[in-house]
């Protein structure tokens, strides 16, 4: 899991990876991430540590805004592309929410709606943290 606990500032300092949980402790991403295959997992984490390293700065082609600030970072693997889909918190926080694999560039609705329904709940049981 990735909650690297940096209090930064500066572009030049890690951002805050957080993955979303449910109440009942669920995390749908980690679950999505646990279905891959090893190798393509090894690179979900590697396009997961540039946006720790770029955050707000990581354009095209790893990570793009979709829509209402949800972004979608994406990882291409062969002719499969894994999408997280992600919020970002603050200026160094960034909410990784849910994921699937896609072969086109149109992002599911059903998954910006996943997406935005997990950041409404994070922000209000998070909201004494904020």
């Amino acid at each position: 899991m990735w909650d690297i606990s940096h209090n930064n500032t500066d572009r030049n300092r890690p951002y805050i990876i957080e993955i979303y949980s449910k109440e009942n402790g669920e995390a749908p991403l980690l679950d999505f991430y646990s279905s891959l295959p090893e190798k393509m997992y090894t690179k979900a984490l590697w396009t997961i540590n540039l946006l720790e390293e770029n955050g707000i700065y990581l354009r095209k082609p790893y990570s793009s805004p979709l829509v209402d600030g949800i972004f979608e970072l994406r990882t291409i693997f062969g002719s499969d592309i894994i999408r997280t889909l992600f919020f970002f918190h603050r200026e160094r926080i960034a909410v990784l929410t849910n994921g699937f694999i896609k072969k086109d560039n149109k992002t599911p609705p059903r998954e910006i709606r996943k997406a935005k329904k997990y950041r409404k709940d994070w922000i209000r049981r998070h909201s004494n943290d904020i």
